[in-house]
């Protein structure tokens, strides 16, 4: 989301809409008057930084007595808001405009002025935001499409079972969808109703209706994902890839882990409290046997003598509380897992990806990794009739798993 907040922070410089012709044919984040990038070295004794783009480009921008530098909370609009900073306020890991005369090979820039967004501020917008869609939000797959009232109906799974929510848009609704191959959120292009699809993933910001099956959107973003499941036969962290075998075709696959994407493990113990919302289990997505429905985060009948959750982290509207409809949301749970490197994915993991619809089919750029998924996929899938032997694909199907758009 850094990418957003600081091109949302800096619009109003014309400099960010000149050499439309250099910002098409190179990096986007680079024009012939400045180079937007995250400070990766800083060396004072040379008055000089490097900073890295968001597309990967390395410049080096020199600094010199006359430049001038200035600090932007995220979000603000004008630079009349800016505060005066200097040099050494500067750190790794902020983002900054280098302001001058970009060199022809883009590699350096001597620079007039730093406008620089903190790492920390970053840090705590994205963190604020990500709160927000968590209270506010709502997250599924699309099921129907009305174009005549352009109300989008999507399948909300939570603990208390499948249900329908309807959510109608507007012109005054903000729509953005992920393109191909882009796994980050804030890299969503602005978009439109008509380029919706059933089978989309969707996730919406906005307020609960009277109609707890109704949800008004402010904010709605879309993408086609893919989500497959395989058991992992080689990991190398070098070139960040994974490769599994595909439990549903049986054919092999390359996982592609950026730095963007979200690694997780699900605790096999979380499985052993039993099955939460199982397809095929006690009606309305309760535990066989006719229980309650499990506490967030567990599964299985609450222990005898339990007593009812407090309304807070888990109550109505806190996080990891019910969603529009009730009941707790197991996406929201998913998104609670403790993350994970790729060194931590081992060989024979059985491993749950989500990612875009690229180009090649065989390679797939991760947005969402959950491993250890044996336990998850064992504890979604309906139970097999009498003589069949258990599918370990089954738990994909019709999961209601939609961890394909992450947060901010």
């Amino acid at each position: 989301m850094r990418t957003f907040f600081f091109a949302v922070g800096i619009a109003f410089i014309s400099l960010l809409a000149s050499s439309q012709a250099s910002l098409a044919q190179g990096d986007p984040n680079i024009a012939a008057k400045h180079a937007i990038g995250e400070i990766k070295s800083i060396d004072a004794a040379a008055k000089q930084l490097t900073i890295k783009t968001d597309a990967g480009s390395m410049v080096s921008v020199s600094l010199s007595d006359k430049t001038t530098y200035k600090k932007l909370a995220p979000g603000e609009q004008s630079l009349a808001n800016a505060a005066d900073i200097t040099f050494a306020d500067l750190g790794e890991g902020d983002r900054v405009m280098a302001r001058g005369t970009v060199s022809a090979d883009q590699k350096s820039v001597p620079a007039l002025q730093i406008i620089v967004m903190t790492k920390g501020d970053l840090a705590k917008k994205q963190e604020a935001e990500r709160l927000e869609w968590r209270r506010r939000g709502i997250l599924g797959v699309i099921t129907a499409l009305k174009p005549d009232t352009h109300e989008i109906t999507i399948s909300n799974r939570t603990m208390a079972g499948t249900q329908a929510v309807v959510i109608p848009v507007s012109d005054k609704t903000e729509m953005r969808r992920y393109a191909p191959d882009s796994i980050k959120f804030s890299d969503a292009k602005p978009s439109g109703f008509g380029e919706l699809k059933v089978g989309d993933q969707l996730r919406a910001l906005g307020d609960k209706t009277e109609d707890p099956l109704r949800f008004n959107p402010q904010k709605v973003v879309t993408g086609s994902f893919r989500t497959v499941g395989g058991v992992v036969s080689a990991v190398d962290p070098a070139t960040g890839e994974i490769h599994i075998k595909d439990l549903e075709k049986k054919i092999p696959l390359t996982i592609v882990i950026k730095q963007d994407a979200v690694l997780r493990r699900f605790p096999a113990e979380m499985g052993m409290m039993g099955g939460f919302g199982r397809p095929g289990g006690g009606q309305g997505g309760a535990p066989a046997g006719g229980g309650a429905a499990p506490a967030a985060g567990g599964g299985g009948q609450p222990q005898q003598g339990a007593q009812p959750r407090p309304q807070g982290a888990g109550g109505p509207g806190g996080p990891g509380g019910p969603r529009p409809g009730g009941g707790f949301n197991i996406n929201d749970m998913l998104e609670r897992l403790p993350t994970i490197s790729i060194a931590d994915v081992k060989v024979g993991d059985t491993i749950i990806v989500s990612s875009t619809q690229g180009a090649d089919p065989t390679r797939l750029t991760a947005i969402s990794l959950i491993a250890g998924a044996d336990t998850l996929l064992a504890m979604l899938a309906p139970r097999p009739a009498a003589g069949q032997s258990p599918n370990p694909a089954a738990g994909l199907g019709g999961s209601g798993i939609s961890f394909g758009i992450g947060l901010p």
